[in-house]
């Protein structure tokens, strides 16, 4: 099989690690594969099988023009017919999308060629993007406008922020676009998902879920001098990480939990900014963001109890990674996360119930995590792919 996959990053953040994982998969399989990407630099890949999307000003002017005018998704034109001419010299057997917004593709382009061309699709879901007029999540706003058409966003203010509010048309236009391909399947990357990819107006193609992959040679317990370094070893230590904290991601819980707790706890949150961390209460101790798995895999190992308030999750990677390091979670019982905690390695509450958190803290650092791997496991995970491909090849 001949597969070219198209997301905005490759070999950099989730969804661009997630890319060159599978694209191993496929070459160890005997497959080809191409990445084509719109943003940054590609890592962990031979540059040869990756196609690079425009440029950094056009990504920059393509950003610009959504804020403006709520059209992300829309501009790009010329890069997106340069890159489409690529596509005809690789001739792909199946077009694998993961995330088509970030600003670099012309969805109304790539969309009517792979109509023209007859080429099958699987299509990855890793937000919700794709079938609202606007947003990536929205659960903590409640919206539920997506069910039957979007109008008056109530979240033109979150990605991809917009001044105005072009949520009607950008839906019917999605509509059009995403409907009427001869041979697509939707993967959603959890049952939550899966859930809502059903209630939309993408409920017509073929579905499945498959959860996203984990190194699980990276990801396991490991030694670390953290509760050293901060003296911390008579504390019971609650992590949070995220890549970039707000309040969806649960970020005045945590501080609100950290008035609720004695000096016998610590928190640690792993990805603040610096006006974030000056602002943390004194016992909450904040570090930047890490993207050296041994550092963070380490700082999982260390940790007692993981936290992850986030009432918009469509896997839970940072829940996943904690357990896989030997570390029980609590988790909000809100969008995927539940999917990923169970009696052997934490447990679940209801949104906001700090209280009940609080409580719990102390049992659930008693937890013996059981086996997870078979779950998570890459290797096994992206596999489940040569399936999906195979219905169509």
């Amino acid at each position: 099989m001949r597969i070219l996959q198209i997301n905005s990053l490759c070999g950099t953040g989730s969804t661009g690690k997630i890319a060159v994982d599978l694209y191993n998969v496929l070459k160890d399989n005997g497959h080809e594969c191409k990445i084509a990407y719109g943003r940054g630099e590609a890592r962990g890949i031979s540059l040869e099988d990756t196609i690079k999307i425009g440029s950094k000003a056009d990504v920059y002017i393509h950003a610009a023009l959504a804020r403006l005018w709520d059209k992300s998704g829309f501009y790009s034109k010329s890069a997106t017919k340069r890159f489409l001419k690529v596509v005809d010299e690789y001739k792909p057997d199946i077009i694998h999308l993961h995330n088509i917004h970030g600003y670099y593709i012309n969805i109304e382009l790539l969309f009517n060629y792979i109509k023209e061309k007859k080429i099958p699709v699987v299509w990855t879901l890793h937000d919700c993007w794709s079938f609202t007029g606007h947003c990536a999540h929205f659960d903590y706003a409640g919206c539920e406008k997506w069910k039957s058409g979007c109008h008056d966003c109530v979240c033109k203010n979150q990605y991809p922020k917009s001044l105005t509010d072009n949520s009607k048309r950008n839906y019917a236009k999605k509509k059009e676009l995403f409907s009427g391909i001869e041979n697509m399947t939707i993967v959603s990357v959890s049952h939550w998902l899966d859930d809502l990819v059903t209630n939309s107006f993408l409920k017509a193609y073929n579905h499945a879920v498959i959860y996203n992959g984990i190194d699980v040679d990276k990801f396991k317990h490991m030694d670390s001098d953290f509760r050293n370094k901060y003296n911390l070893n008579n504390k019971t230590v609650i992590l949070g990480v995220a890549s970039v904290w707000s309040d969806r991601k649960g970020l005045d819980d945590f501080i609100k939990l950290a008035g609720m707790i004695d000096d016998k706890y610590r928190i640690v949150l792993v990805g603040l900014n610096k006006k974030q961390m000056r602002l943390m209460p004194e016992n909450i101790i904040g570090l930047a963001r890490t993207d050296t798995i041994e550092e963070l895999a380490g700082l999982y190992s260390m940790a007692d109890v993981f936290f992850n308030p986030s009432v918009e999750e469509t896997f839970g990677l940072t829940v996943a990674e904690a357990i896989l390091c030997g570390t029980p979670a609590i988790v909000y019982n809100a969008t995927a996360l539940p999917e990923c905690v169970d009696k052997d390695n934490g447990f679940v509450v209801e949104k906001h119930d700090l209280q009940t958190v609080a409580d719990l803290i102390d049992k659930v650092k008693e937890i013996k995590v059981s086996d997870v791997l078979t779950k998570y496991d890459k290797s096994e995970r992206f596999k489940e792919y040569l399936g999906v491909y195979g219905e169509y090849v």
